[in-house]
């Protein structure tokens, strides 16, 4: 455009000349001044418009070359962006993949949970069944107890372990949609600079560029440091949530150890107080088994006992019943002839001591047959108290070890 003007104020000045100049008065034609100054005013425009035509060319190759390196450096810039990009999508994508999978060992573990909170809730209610006498809160009960508690406090605490990584894994993905939408967006950049980078004055329609140069929109008005910075905010963030995802699964992973071995801890505590319990009535139903048998041979022999007294009662009747009749066949004697004498008092001593004995005797018959009472008392209660300890040790061996010894605690 300098060029352009020069040459203009070049040819004004060649006019101004050829006004100065005295014209050719003759009608034949132009005067030799006047050709000669319009001859030199075309030659100098023609200078100029080849200089300004060859300077014009200059600067477009100039600027077009400029554009060209400019147009490679920033796609080497998005190259480079792109390839960050798509590094933490890999690894954020991995970690995805691998906290869906501890959320399935999760899902696994509470799922396993209710098999042994149910058979526990089933001990408890089959032990409920046991005699009254027999529900005291015993070992048993306490650990039992426990072990509810402990099982439904493991579902908790797994229950809201799934509900962390569910949010993790959200947020996981809402940090991989904006690496996906950078890098599809840095790819259609990179594209159009790429396409920019190849265009040639040779390959480019003038009338097709003129039709979506009218179309364009004005782009947004983005810095290049908040360019680059929007894509280091979007990657910090994939590496934030990926480092907490990490740490969730080393959370999760030792969560899982360690609430397999509180479980597995706690059914064999429970196992062997079980056990003990089952040992401790097992005796104690011997113990009453043993005293069972002594007392119905006690009540055997008291029964002989007894029959043993009846007889010996019967059999000093008759002495007793003849020394009686011969104190009253002496008793008839006449007059003088009813002397004291040895044989009466002989006689009154046998009645009095053959009553003695019969009376010890039939006292002794009538504890015999208080003792009998006693004995079939306590032959009750231990039959009574063996059907007891029987029960519940059907309940405690039989079918709470059997609900109890398909119990498998996994760590998963």
């Amino acid at each position: 455009m300098q060029l352009w003007s020069q040459g203009k104020q070049s040819a004004k000045d060649g006019m101004s000349h050829l006004e100065g100049a005295p014209r050719w008065r003759k009608v034949g034609g132009p005067s030799p001044e006047s050709v000669h100054a319009m001859r030199s005013s075309s030659e100098r425009h023609t200078a100029e418009s080849r200089r300004m035509i060859s300077e014009a060319d200059r600067a477009s190759r100039r600027m077009q070359q400029d554009i060209c390196k400019r147009l490679e450096g920033r796609i080497r810039d998005i190259q480079f962006l792109r390839q960050e990009l798509e590094c933490r999508l890999e690894e954020l994508l991995g970690e995805i993949d691998a906290l869906t999978a501890f959320s399935v060992r999760v899902e696994k573990a509470l799922q396993a949970c209710s098999e042994p909170l149910r058979v526990t809730l089933l001990c408890l209610e089959e032990r409920t069944k046991r005699a009254p006498v027999e529900q005291e809160c015993d070992e048993v009960e306490r650990e039992l107890l426990r072990e509810r508690e402990v099982f439904e406090d493991v579902a908790s605490l797994l229950r809201r372990t799934s509900e962390q990584i569910v949010e993790q894994i959200r947020l996981n993905r809402s940090a991989k949609y904006y690496l996906e939408k950078d890098l599809k967006d840095k790819f259609q950049a990179q594209n159009i600079d790429s396409s920019c980078a190849l265009m040639a004055n040779h390959s480019f329609d003038h009338d097709r560029s003129s039709r979506h140069a009218t179309l364009a929109l004005p782009s947004m008005v983005v810095s290049p440091e908040e360019w680059e910075n929007f894509s280091w905010i979007t990657i910090a963030k994939a590496e934030q949530e990926k480092a907490n995802s990490s740490a969730l699964r080393a959370l999760v992973d030792s969560l899982l150890e360690e609430t397999a071995t509180d479980m597995q801890r706690q059914i064999q505590a429970t196992a062997s107080v079980f056990q003990l319990k089952i040992q401790e009535t097992k005796t104690a139903k011997a113990q009453m088994e043993d005293h069972l048998s002594r007392v119905l041979s006690e009540f055997a022999s008291q029964e002989r006992n007894l029959k043993a007294l009846l007889e010996a009662v019967a059999e000093k009747e008759i002495p007793l019943g003849v020394a009686q009749a011969r104190l009253s066949a002496r008793a008839r004697r006449p007059g003088t002839e009813q002397c004291h004498d040895a044989p009466q008092a002989r006689l009154i001593s046998e009645v009095q001591e053959l009553t003695a004995y019969i009376d010890r005797m039939r006292e002794a018959e009538a504890q015999s047959q208080t003792e009998q009472r006693n004995l079939i008392r306590c032959q009750l209660d231990l039959q009574e108290n063996i059907e007891i300890k029987a029960n519940s040790l059907y309940v405690d061996e039989v079918i709470c070890t059997q609900l109890r010894e398909h119990v498998m605690i996994h760590n998963f």
